[in-house]
């Protein structure tokens, strides 16, 4: 990790320190931030996201320096070693051709499949230090992280299944759970059994539409691929990101909203008012989100894939609760890549997630392994030099198939609701 890396880490944590004191002042003092103090608050929350923000840059221009040195290395003649390397010389192929047709030397469709296993997990990190130097810089893998970094679901290690074709996968949900109970001697042992459902995963169509300047793609000193990973990625991450928190499962995927369970209900707008410091309307407390928190069962909550998520602001206000104890429940990361935590489990943001008000799902807890996220045949690209002519630009068109749904309803992710009234 670099000097400037460190640097950035340490002003993080300051700032943190800072929105601390702050409200530990007034929670002694027995009042809410005055007008001052909440600026003031409010523009450490935004700088500690602008510092997150430059620790990512910092990490990606420090492997991108990593990566220009390889190929220097190559260049001269030096070998290559390590599993990092080696699979990416194995997809070197499908590289070439790809850039081929990006160029227009090749034919005007490329049908791109997942280079093998796809760790989604690994590359929800979106970081150098955390995981990506050592997953090969791939189109496909970087489409993908770009599309992962816009969705806050896609962060929370939902299962993944590739599919080769679009044919219905019919996937078994749980309902409900056998029980036991005890049987006297010589008694009948009464029949339990799991209740199961059957949901359908289809192949909702996806598409984005982009026009490159044709100076752009001859231009051998711009990184076309990355570009055009990035902008499609994003597009495709904004319009499933959407469904994948509140999609209605008929003619787009089942949001994971859609299908979770009620947690926790809100105070009412009245006893939110009358708290001190006061709460406006649909806001959770320290005690609701623990509630939420304890609501899902031990199996679940102990999951490695379990999360919270939220959305930034929402995660604001939760960065100013405190426990009985007096302990915050928010937890900052102190390791670069690392999520942040709240109650000892990991948060990941969502722009798609609603925001707090009244009867508003706002909050998200539990083991989002159960949801299920259906990618099908990998990506399609199609090259038109025609469709806009007269402007001399290069129209890229791109097609993913997916589709997601929740798998296990008997509460495996629940949610916090803001009350009605």
């Amino acid at each position: 990790m670099s000097e400037i890396a460190k640097k950035l880490q340490a002003r993080r944590l300051n700032l943190v320190n800072e929105m601390r004191e702050l409200v530990d002042k007034t929670v002694e003092e027995g009042r809410d931030l005055d007008g001052a103090e909440t600026g003031r608050f409010q523009a450490m929350n935004e700088e500690i996201d602008r510092v997150d923000l430059r620790i990512k840059g910092v990490l990606e221009q420090e492997q991108r320096a990593k990566d220009a040195g390889d190929a220097f290395d190559g260049l001269i003649g030096k070998p290559k070693t390590g599993p990092e390397n080696e699979q990416r010389d194995g997809q070197s192929s499908t590289e070439v051709a790809l850039r081929k047709f990006f160029a227009g030397e090749s034919g005007r469709t490329f049908d791109m499949s997942a280079p093998g296993r796809v760790d989604y997990r690994t590359l929800s990190k979106l970081s150098a230090a955390a995981g990506l130097n050592t997953v090969p810089t791939s189109f496909y893998n970087r489409l993908i992280a770009h599309l992962i970094e816009v969705s806050g679901v896609m962060q929370t290690d939902p299962t993944v299944l590739n599919t080769s074709s679009g044919e219905s996968l019919q996937i078994p949900k749980t309902t409900a759970h056998s029980s036991a109970a005890i049987v006297a001697e010589a008694g009948t042992i009464g029949t339990s059994e799991p209740t199961f459902g059957q949901i359908t995963l289809g192949s909702f169509k996806y598409g984005d539409l982009m026009q490159v300047s044709r100076e752009l793609i001859t231009d051998t000193g711009v990184d076309l691929e990355g570009y055009l990973a990035m902008q499609v990625g994003r597009a495709l991450g904004n319009a499933f990101g959407t469904h994948l928190v509140t999609g209605t499962g008929t003619t787009q995927p089942r949001g994971i909203l859609t299908d979770a369970t009620l947690g926790v209900t809100g105070s009412t707008t009245a006893a939110l008012a009358a708290l001190t410091p006061p709460l406006p309307a649909g806001s959770f407390t320290a005690d609701n989100l623990i509630d939420l928190q304890y609501s899902v069962i031990s199996p679940y909550r102990s999951s490695n894939s379990c999360y919270w998520l939220m959305r930034d602001a929402t995660l604001a206000a939760a960065r100013k609760l405190k426990d009985t104890t007096g302990q915050y429940l928010w937890q900052p990361s102190l390791q670069l890549g690392a999520p942040d935590m709240l109650l000892g489990k990991p948060v990941r943001t969502d722009p798609f997630m609603p925001a707090v008000a009244l009867s508003a799902k706002s909050v998200a807890f539990g083991d989002f392994s159960q949801y299920f996220v259906r990618m099908v045949g990998g990506l399609r690209f199609e090259r038109s030099d025609d469709f806009a002519f007269s402007t001399d630009l290069v129209t890229y068109r791109c097609l993913l198939r997916a589709d997601a749904a929740l798998v296990d309803l008997t509460g495996a992710v629940k949610y916090f609701q803001g009350n009605a009234a």
